[in-house]
């Protein structure tokens, strides 16, 4: 299994990746790069299962920890969606070679849109599981309880319990109002490239409407949902890993 390294975003900043180098000979595929949910990181069941059939296949993969999470530096709840997507920005810019195909969990599915948005000519195909684009859209006033409102006018924060978590979600204010400026739900964005959505038809989490409306809102010649009977958030049973496989390895024929 690949090691951690940290890449050094400036004197106090770092951040946590693990890397596979792929064979250089022959055909050049596209490398793999998976990017984590909110408050996931590169340890999880997904990153982990592609990073060993990267090593399998010797293809380049990279899998890193934003920000607030896993063994990066820096708070969760100092971050905001510009803070994980500059995360992105630097460490695909610097540390891979060529189009990737990036593997976008929950939070992941949003951050690559973006990223996809900024650097197309980087972007070889996205697939997004459980995507969760415009996440913090939801977080109004009139979606709010009185007593969340009153939370969130005296503490500037949000507290929710999680099963996913042994302490409780903290959505903040900050990370609210930064996520309401890089909304991609509200206008059409054209994709180059293969785009794959995944979705369990009993995600608590993230409503199967949001991937409907991710398919209705991106402009591509080659875009499929596949919803998955049974499947919950985590996306994580043998054969939704299989799923994933396949696709980054049908993208990667493409």
């Amino acid at each position: 299994m690949s090691k951690t390294h940290f890449y050094k975003v400036d004197n106090e900043q770092k951040l946590a990746f693990s890397q596979v180098i792929g064979d250089k000979k022959g055909k050049k595929s596209p490398g793999v790069v998976f990017l984590s949910g909110l408050k996931s990181d590169k340890e999880g069941t997904k990153a982990i299962y592609l990073s060993k059939w990267a090593e399998r296949n010797k293809r380049d993969f990279l899998r890193f920890d934003y920000r607030g999470h896993g063994a990066s530096s820096g708070r969760f709840e100092d971050m905001s969606i510009s803070d994980w997507l500059e995360d992105t920005k630097n460490i695909i810019i610097e540390l891979t070679s060529g189009p990737q195909i990036l593997v976008g969990s929950s939070l992941g599915g949003w951050i690559s849109l973006l990223f996809a948005k900024s650097y197309p000519k980087k972007v070889a195909g996205i697939i997004g599981i459980s995507a969760a684009p415009d996440f913090t859209a939801k977080y109004t006033k009139s979606n709010l309880s009185k007593q969340q409102r009153q939370e969130l006018k005296n503490t500037r924060k949000l507290s929710f319990h999680s099963e996913y978590f042994e302490q409780p979600l903290i959505i903040t204010q900050k990370l609210i109002e930064d996520g309401n400026k890089h909304l991609v739900l509200t206008q059409e964005q054209i994709i180059k490239c293969p785009v794959r959505l995944f979705h369990g038809s009993v995600d608590n989490d993230v409503p199967l409407s949001t991937s409907i409306e991710i398919l209705n809102r991106l402009k591509s010649d080659d875009m499929r949902l596949q919803i998955i009977k049974g499947i919950d958030h985590r996306f994580s049973t043998p054969d939704c890993l299989e799923l994933i496989k396949e696709a980054v390895e049908q993208m990667s024929l493409a």
